[in-house]
């Protein structure tokens, strides 16, 4: 019980002592409009609220969300390299990246990585 009462006290003055030296270090850094303005994006937030979301960006978005929850389900696929049968892996796993490759043609066919248009 002691020894968390110890500890505990010292976690406590230790962020204690953290906080106090933040607050003085932050006061001697430089505070211009532009720092103290909060960033969104690329353009000014006081303006224009309701800027039209570019389609072509958020494609991008939905297309590396898809990769990436491919390529998450396919690491783990390496650890059952050692109890599945080899043929069968190496069917599921061509299968797999044939899907993968399929797609990234179809969405550069589609136009959808041509960003200059």
């Amino acid at each position: 019980m002691k020894i968390i009462l110890i500890s505990s006290m010292i976690i406590f003055s230790i962020s204690l002592i953290l906080m106090m030296m933040n607050q003085v270090i932050s006061k001697k850094t430089f505070k211009d409009r532009e720092k103290m303005s909060p960033y969104e994006c690329g353009f000014d937030p006081k303006s224009h609220a309701r800027i039209p979301l570019s389609i072509r960006f958020f494609l991008i978005t939905v297309i590396f969300l898809i990769f990436d929850v491919e390529i998450t389900l396919l690491l783990p696929a390496i650890n059952n390299l050692k109890t599945t049968n080899p043929l069968e892996f190496l069917i599921t796993f061509i299968f797999f990246i044939s899907i993968l490759t399929l797609g990234t043609i179809h969405e550069w066919k589609q136009g959808a990585l041509n960003w200059k248009n």
